[in-house]
């Protein structure tokens, strides 16, 4: 009897097996109607969060002004905005990191117009290089003033009319931008920060690419594209506008015209693509100061920029670089510019890394005084790398 039972209960487990493995596989998958719930159950729970976000940080604004600073004032969080939400994404969900960027650029240029009302001025018309750089800085809560020249850029700013300016400083196929130089040598602006944007330039127009007779676009696009121009449009005659921008809004007017622009300009001015990525050098960039009226506060990973001339005799250039070696800080760029009504007297604007506010920058300047004829600082700001 005992074998029996026994031989009854293995062929009872043996008999219920099939049904374990039944219950016991991949559970079913809720339905669209529950994740629709559960999606618009979380959505409620961002906007409370963002809300939140959203009321801290206008508190944060509202403890900088009375601490004497400008509603504008870049704060590091805002400048370091970048760095921390890629650190803070690192494998943690399926959006790159560029997508949340784009939110959080969003969201605090929100929170700053709780608080002010802030103007950026640009190289325009809108959609230029420049304008781009803007959105990609300060988001689209702001209200940007087009202006036709980079001396205007400037004067918007040392006037008060704009919290913050756009200019472009340099360029990796062209080298520097005089125009800039030139009015930081004028004007008592500061740098307050950077856009390191990647440039790609695409062949805009109305009509097909064999009926194209005139491209036009600023001058340093038609540079940055002449191997491609040269290749693909021989007998096409270039004509040099004041910005990409122009140019776009040109060539939708003008029969057999094409323009050398942005994709979003195409796009704002109705113009069919015919060329995209038509730059010589793949890695083309250009990279934007944002100027204003006081320095960012430190980050920890800076930049300072100067301006400074000196005695017009032999070593004296080898004596001030000798002086950022001694203090052990790291030159990053360095350009000569020839001081405006003087012949062969030139000044140097050098960058290097470091805080104006570090115990080693303040020694260094403090010996560069004493060499120079001229010493400005221009203002330090949080290290950034290429945008898209």
């Amino acid at each position: 009897m005992a074998k029996v039972k026994k031989a009854s209960q293995t062929h009872r487990k043996k008999a219920s097996s099939p049904r374990k493995k039944t219950t016991g596989g991949k559970s079913k998958q809720p339905s669209s109607a529950t994740l629709e719930t559960r999606l618009a159950r979380l959505d409620r729970e961002l906007i409370k969060r963002i809300q939140e976000r959203a009321t801290l940080a206008r508190q944060i604004g509202q403890a900088r002004q009375a601490a004497g600073k400008a509603p504008g004032t870049l704060g590091p969080c805002e400048a370091m905005q970048d760095k921390h939400v890629a650190d803070a994404n690192k494998g943690k969900g399926p959006l790159p990191k560029r997508v949340l960027q784009a939110v959080f650029r969003e969201l605090e240029s929100g929170c700053r117009e709780l608080l002010h009302e802030t103007r950026i001025a640009v190289l325009g018309p809108l959609y230029s290089y420049t304008h781009l750089a803007a959105i990609r800085r300060f988001g689209q809560s702001v209200e940007f003033v087009p202006v036709g020249t980079i001396a205007a850029v400037f004067e918007e700013v040392n006037r008060g009319h704009a919290d913050f300016g756009l200019v472009p400083i340099e360029n990796s196929t062209d080298g520097r931008i005089a125009d800039t130089l030139d009015m930081f040598t004028r004007l008592p602006v500061r740098i307050c920060g950077e856009v390191d944007l990647e440039i790609h330039h695409t062949l805009l127009a109305k009509c097909a690419r064999s009926e194209i007779k005139e491209v036009y676009s600023k001058p340093q696009a038609l540079s940055q594209c002449r191997n491609w121009l040269a290749k693909h449009l021989p007998s096409a005659r270039l004509i040099e506008v004041t910005s990409t921008s122009t140019a776009a809004s040109l060539a939708k007017e003008k029969p057999g015209a094409a323009a050398i622009a942005s994709l979003q300009a195409g796009i704002h001015y109705g113009l069919d693509i015919l060329a995209e990525s038509i730059e010589d050098n793949p890695g083309n960039t250009t990279r934007f100061s944002v100027i204003g009226n006081e320095s960012c506060p430190r980050s920890g990973n800076d930049r300072t920029a100067m301006m400074l001339q000196l005695e017009h005799r032999p070593g004296s250039l080898a004596e001030a670089l000798n002086i950022f070696k001694r203090s052990r800080l790291n030159l990053t760029w360095i350009e000569s510019f020839p001081v405006p009504g003087r012949a062969r007297v030139y000044l140097f604007f050098v960058e290097f890394e470091g805080h104006e506010t570090d115990l080693r920058v303040r020694r260094a300047t403090a010996s560069l005084e004493k060499k120079a004829l001229r010493l400005v600082t221009l203002g330090s700001f949080p290290s950034t790398g290429p945008v898209e």
